[in-house]
């Protein structure tokens, strides 16, 4: 059986669809089904070879996790309930994309965090990452999201969509990192608050070191950190040499552009 790994050894792309960008974070349990069907025509387009989808929970998981707390871990018997409606949201959120995945034909396969990953105090200790190796050498297109999670110290915790691209891009040695968002870029400032917010085209590490104070936070509900955790995550990444490209996925054929290396409006990042 070990041949069938060996049929592919070319470095994944891996794709994060931000949840702000399929779902509307200001209401509740609120798809952007028409946004989700354009983003999966892209991806079909694209047809990159040795792909992994992550994405957000925006407006599905975030206000559920906050309402009970779930990110802070176990402290009493009510959050369980909590839990189970965050994972199950997510569940609901991750089907709407993967119907529309299917519908393109791209051989799409759900991987449930909750059901492989083990963190430590919000950090992932333990990944079975056995099925996703082994789909990735079949071709196959894994989709995993932000999920609650089980956690050796706190009980449970959430554990975000931006950790996970962080760790499976190291892990799996990853060609790039595509992370569709809600704004054009990385700015010196929130776009969305700051009329005169320049938008960084290039950045090399030692510059993105510098903007780190500039980030804003997200403007809706986020458990997870907005830009400036994104940011933090993917740190490491960068710093292996794995060049990171930030677009706004909100905008027709931006995630096209960019999963087939086109020079697309957006930031790019890399070590030096």
């Amino acid at each position: 059986m070990e041949s069938v790994l060996e049929l592919d050894k070319a470095k994944p792309t891996i794709l994060k669809i931000g949840g702000s960008v399929i779902t509307d974070k200001n209401g509740e349990l609120a798809a952007r089904t028409e946004v989700i069907n354009r983003l999966a025509e892209e991806i079909q387009k694209a047809n990159v070879q040795r792909l992994v989808i992550v994405h957000g929970g925006g407006s599905f998981g975030h206000p559920t996790a906050q309402k009970y707390g779930i990110k802070e871990g176990l402290r009493e018997d009510a959050q369980k309930i909590g839990f189970a409606e965050t994972h199950h949201v997510m569940t609901v959120l991750n089907g709407l994309v993967m119907d529309s995945l299917v519908w393109h034909s791209i051989p799409a396969v759900s991987i449930a965090p909750s059901s492989c990953v083990i963190t430590e105090n919000g950090r992932i200790k333990t990944f079975d990452d056995t099925a996703l190796k082994r789909l990735l050498a079949m071709d196959f297109v894994p989709v995993l999201y932000g999920d609650a999670v089980l956690d050796e110290k706190l009980g449970f915790t959430i554990l975000s969509g931006d950790q996970l691209v962080a760790y499976l891009a190291l892990k799996l040695n990853a060609a790039r990192v595509v992370i569709g968002v809600d704004t054009d870029g990385l700015y010196d400032a929130d776009p969305k608050t700051a009329k005169n917010a320049k938008l960084y085209m290039r950045l090399t590490l030692s510059e993105l070191e510098t903007v780190k104070s500039k980030l804003a936070g997200s403007s809706g509900v986020d458990v997870t950190g907005g830009m400036l955790g994104k940011i933090n995550e993917l740190t490491p990444v960068i710093a292996q040499g794995i060049p990171v490209s930030l677009v706004n996925a909100a905008k027709p054929n931006r995630t096209y552009k960019a999963l087939i290396g086109d020079a697309a409006e957006g930031t790019v990042i890399k070590k030096e």
